[in-house]
């Protein structure tokens, strides 16, 4: 279908403000349904207006005049403001495409109009692009910048209407597809001087075709597209603060299937589609969203070794059977108040961090033989019978249970190290802490010698 053709761009002068010894025009951008503010003094307007003349050959006498006495008084300037937006939207009108370089910085358009950021970060790319890829670095983009990128790509016009080409959209695709390490984080108000909520904006990620590690914040699940496409390379993925289900993030296409499977499974029964699975990940992040269970999309992700869903809504312990290689495991700051039978789904579980949840029974995790570092902070466990469970765990060597009701008991470390018999010298149970941050993101090294927070993946190499 057509697109329908684009709004047409305003700009109102809706009011003024007395800074030091100069008045500064507040000049509204409508754009669609964005808007923005930017504020220039007339010397702004003057300088513009000089450069128009010469580049575009635009009428010199467009501009109202200069004037030295009485410039700041109040009749003054009402006029000047309703004389400087007629000139505004007549430049508008005389530029309905892409308006000039110098206009479009003038009115921010760089900042917040799609022809404009994506002009800005072609030419960004352009000078710095093969510095940045072959550095290796991580390369953080707005939503906003991805949206404006995904509309233009949508739209089938020229890769570059301005004529200039630095600014072609082809250096955005050409980096793209070569980039390894991804950062999108988005605002949780407006961006800006706008009224642009960034976490509501949908784009598409399907530009990226190398991607080994990408972290995305504050954006909306629901509305991100394409990232599927980075199933063949992507190592890891942190999305944080913008999702309401596991299946959001790692199979948005069952909503159009009512019965799927991963691929390389053996089907039983009518199955509507069959998926391919995340075949390099093995590393996820989902902490810091709204997630209330562990649903059947983990099937999807069978080489993942270390997952964090710390700070949501969990429930229940469900589903992590289908992950054989998984050995460290977040679930702190959930809603987990039994652990009943999740030694049927944690079998090679060697970090396992419960902390901040609702817990006053350890029944469940004492056939958890390969576990090493068990963090049960800040929960409800009064018993130290309970202590039993984890007791005789043979490769048991750090416990956490600060901040639990039997942790003011009398001497209570050495009560809980006498649980462990014959192996209490190689057990250390917490008695103080480092922060609370500290204790969750517990540090693990790559064989590749890269460092990942588990908990946060805020450190990429």
């Amino acid at each position: 279908p057509e697109r329908e053709a684009e709004p047409a761009k305003e700009a109102r002068v809706v009011g003024s403000e007395l800074v030091d010894t100069y008045t500064v025009y507040i000049i509204q951008v409508t754009d669609g349904n964005h808007e923005w503010t930017v504020k220039h003094r007339y010397s702004d307007f003057h300088d513009l207006h000089e450069k128009l003349v010469a580049e575009r050959k635009i009428d010199k006498n467009l501009l109202p005049p200069k004037k030295i006495i009485g410039k700041n008084s109040r009749s003054l300037v009402e006029k000047r403001e309703k004389d400087l937006e007629v000139y505004l939207q007549t430049l508008l009108a005389a530029f309905p495409g892409v308006a000039p370089r110098v206009l479009a910085h003038f009115l921010h358009f760089h900042f917040y109009e799609i022809n404009g950021i994506t002009a800005a970060l072609a030419e960004d790319l352009f000078e710095k692009g093969e510095q940045l890829l072959g550095a290796g670095e991580v390369f953080a983009i707005r939503p906003l910048q991805l949206y404006a990128v995904t509309e233009q790509l949508q739209q089938g016009k020229p890769t570059c209407a301005s004529g200039d080409a630095k600014t072609d959209l082809g250096h955005i695709l050409d980096f793209t597809c070569r980039l390894k390490y991804l950062k999108v984080s988005g605002t949780e108000g407006p961006f800006g001087n706008s009224n642009i909520r960034e976490q509501l904006l949908p784009f598409d990620l399907s530009i990226f075709k190398s991607l080994h590690q990408v972290e995305i914040s504050h954006c909306d699940a629901k509305h991100i597209r394409g990232l599927v496409a980075s199933k063949p390379t992507l190592a890891t993925m942190s999305v944080r603060f913008s999702a309401t289900s596991m299946k959001e993030v790692l199979v948005p296409e069952a909503s159009e299937f009512d019965e799927w499977e991963p691929e390389g499974t053996t089907l039983e029964g009518p199955v509507t589609a069959v998926i391919p699975t995340w075949q390099a990940l093995t590393t996820l992040d989902l902490s810091h969203n709204s997630i209330s269970e562990i649903d059947e999309s983990v099937k999807l992700i069978p080489k993942i070794e270390f997952l964090d869903l710390s700070h949501n809504g969990v429930l229940v312990v469900d589903n992590l059977q289908h992950l054989y290689n998984l050995v460290h495991l977040d679930l702190s700051y959930n809603k987990l108040s039994s652990l009943e039978g999740v030694h049927t789904k944690l079998g090679n579980i060697k970090t396992l961090n419960l902390a901040g949840n609702l817990l006053e029974s350890l029944s469940g995790l004492h056939k958890l033989y390969s576990l090493v570092n068990l963090d049960l902070s800040d929960n409800r466990i009064e018993q130290m019978e309970e202590i039993r469970s984890i007791g005789s765990l043979p490769c048991l060597e750090h416990v956490a249970l600060l901040n639990n009701p039997l942790s003011i008991i009398p001497d209570y470390r050495t009560k809980v190290l006498a649980q462990f018999g014959e192996r209490a010298s190689e057990v250390s149970p917490s008695a103080t802490s480092g922060s609370q941050r500290d204790r969750m993101e517990s540090r693990f090294t790559w064989a590749d010698g890269r460092i990942v927070h588990c908990s946060a993946l805020t450190c990429f190499r």
